[in-house]
Formats: C-alpha cells, sequence, structure tokens
C-alpha cells in the first residue's frame, strides 16, 4: 500500500519518549498539572450565507468565504476598496473554491457571486480584541526531537471548535506516513500577531470549511516558531499518535491520509521565507523524515490507504504537484529541491 514501504519499515516508531519532549529551560513555576494558566482573546466569528453585503458587531481582521461552482466563482469587496476575485489560495475543496483575506479591521464586506455559483457562505473572524480566555500551556517548552513548537494550548486552540452538534466533527484517523508537503497559507507577509493568524486558520477550516479542525499537521511563522496544528490525541505526540501514526488532516484534498502537510505562514509566491522561517522547515522536515525512515529526496508512489488512488511525487513536495493551486507560492516552490537536500544532509 505504501510506496517507500521498504524505507517506512526500516524506520523507528515514534512513542512519546523519542518523539516529543519537553526541556527545564522555562523561568515560569509550573502547577501541580504541568500546566501554566495563560490568557488568549476568544476568537469570534459572524456567519453569512449568499452573496450582498455583511456587516458585523465587531472589527473583523479575517474574512473566510466557501463557495461551489466555478473555482474563481467569487468576489470580495472590503470598505473603499476594489473587487478581489478569490482563487489561488491555499486551501482545496473538492467543488468550487475557498479563501481566507486578511481585512484589517473591517465591520462589513460585499461578496459577490459568477453565474453558476451557488452555496455561497462567508465568516467574519476576530481572533485579537474578544474577551480574554485561560488555557492551562504547557509549562515546560515543548520539541520535537530538539526543534521547539508551540502546542496547542500555547496558541490559543479552543478545542471546542473541533465540535458540531456536541459531537467531534472530524473524528481522528491514523496511517502510516508517506509523504510531506510543504504549503503557504496565503496570508500577509511581516505578521505582527502569528498566533492570532493561526487562530483565524483555525476558525476558518474548521468552521467555514466544515473541516472540525486546521489542515495543517505543523505551521511556521516568519520568526521560525513552529506551531502544533491538527488534533492528533492526547499523548502529547504532536501529528502522531503513540503507535506512530500519522493522524489524517485536510491540507491536500484526495491525498490527505498519509501525507503530513507542513505551511510557511505568508504569502511566498513573489518572495521566499525568511531565513528562519526555512531553519525551522528544514530541521522538522529532517527529524520527521530520520524518525521514520523517509529520503527526503525520494520519488515515491503514493498509496491512498482509504481507496487505493497513487499518485508519483516527491517525498517532500509541493501542494501544486498534488492539485491545480499556485501554494506554496513560486518562489517556495523553487526552493523545495535546497530544502530537500538540507534536510538529507
Amino acid at each position: 500500500m505504501i510506496g517507500a514501504a521498504g524505507a517506512v519499515a526500516a524506520g523507528a516508531a515514534l512513542t512519546p519518549v523519542v518523539f516529543a519532549a519537553t526541556d527545564s529551560d522555562s523561568g515560569s513555576q509550573p502547577e501541580a498539572s504541568g500546566t501554566t494558566p495563560e490568557k488568549f482573546p476568544t476568537t469570534r466569528s459572524d456567519a453569512a450565507t449568499g452573496a450582498g453585503t455583511a456587516t458585523t458587531a465587531f472589527a473583523a481582521s479575517y474574512v473566510g468565504v466557501r463557495w461551489a461552482g466555478a473555482q474563481d466563482g467569487a468576489a470580495l469587496r472590503l470598505p473603499d476598496g476594489d473587487w478581489r476575485t478569490l482563487s489561488g489560495g491555499c486551501a482545496t475543496v473538492d467543488d468550487g473554491g475557498a479563501a481566507l483575506v486578511a481585512a484589517g479591521s473591517t465591520t462589513s464586506y460585499e461578496v459577490k457571486a459568477a453565474d453558476g455559483t451557488t452555496d455561497v457562505r462567508s465568516l467574519a473572524i476576530d481572533t485579537t480584541d474578544g474577551p480574554q480566555r485561560t488555557f492551562k500551556v504547557p509549562s515546560e517548552p515543548t520539541r520535537v526531537r530538539g526543534v521547539r513548537y508551540q502546542s496547542r494550548p500555547a496558541w490559543g486552540a479552543d478545542e471546542s471548535k473541533r465540535y458540531k452538534n456536541g459531537v467531534v466533527n472530524s473524528p481522528e484517523k491514523y496511517y502510516a506516513l508517506q509523504t510531506i508537503t510543504v504549503h503557504h497559507t496565503d496570508t500577509p507577509n511581516d505578521d505582527a500577531d502569528p498566533a492570532a493568524t493561526v487562530r483565524a486558520i483555525y476558525e476558518y477550516h474548521a468552521v467555514t470549511l466544515d473541516w472540525g479542525d486546521i489542515g495543517y499537521h505543523f505551521l511556521i511563522d516568519e520568526a521560525g516558531t513552529v506551531y502544533e496544528g491538527r488534533y492528533s490525541g492526547d499523548d502529547n505526540v504532536p501529528a502522531f499518535n503513540s503507535d506512530g501514526d500519522l493522524v489524517t488532516a485536510f491540507h491536500t484534498s484526495g491525498y490527505n491520509s498519509g501525507n503530513l502537510g507542513i505551511a510557511l505562514l505568508g504569502t511566498l509566491t513573489d518572495q521566499g521565507p525568511t531565513d528562519a522561517a526555512k531553519a525551522s522547515l528544514v530541521r522538522l522536515i529532517k527529524v520527521i523524515s530520520r524518525f521514520k525512515g523517509l529520503d527526503p529526496q525520494a520519488k515515491v508512489t503514493y498509496t491512498n490507504p482509504v481507496n487505493g488512488v497513487t499518485k508519483d511525487v516527491e517525498t517532500v513536495s509541493g501542494h501544486r504537484d498534488w492539485l491545480e493551486t499556485d501554494c506554496p507560492g513560486q518562489t517556495m516552490y523553487d526552493l523545495l529541491t535546497e530544502v530537500r537536500a538540507t534536510a538529507a544532509r
């Protein structure tokens, strides 16, 4: 079932002991449970359906839009701005399109639908100014074999977003790791509050797109900070379960199971990632590849363990290698050969 079956079999299984660990360079005093209370703004959102003008009771920093029909079948206009055709982003859906648009600080927006576009839905999102909410953040910095990452509580992930009508919207499923796919989030560069952007992407993916969680396994900001993405269980192993299998996420439609997604925050079409972001990307790919026995420079035949669909790809690929999309941006895509070679050293 797995194109690189021999390599995978040779790789060591990931466990909480060997894959995820903490260190003790934190100056904060842990509670008995090993967590420290920290406050984050509650994410506020306001949904609307159909085309036309929508208003919100708060200032929104992002607007997420989803529609059925053509991929470029919707447009968005912010106050005092021009119409923006919504296409070419990272999120891919089976029918139609989806986009997350930075809105600055707006209380209204307009959505326009092309002929044949149906089921238009939008969501105004504020992740910076809502009421403060306390999260239990691990007192010790969390690491993936030397690569420090922000756990879900550490970036303010509201776990209630994973639920719909009282049940988990997307129950966890696990499969052996086969490939790694690199994305960019198609959000603004020079982001002053990347954790807030991660929360906005989470809201957009979990609620607007109805995926029940954030679509990536890891995200990396311009400072090189790594964020835990898709919820994978309560065993303190990011992305994997304690048996070493990868939780299925939502970053490459039709090819998600066994495919790990890493997203760089920003738009990397005309500019590349920062040195810090690229370094964190390489380190993360190297760590995961070594522990799962993958060769970052190999070509493999990915086989979807759910339906048997196959695709020939690089072990470390770009989103556009799988689907019709501009992701991970042309400049970042051109750097993948260098990333593969560096991660293989």
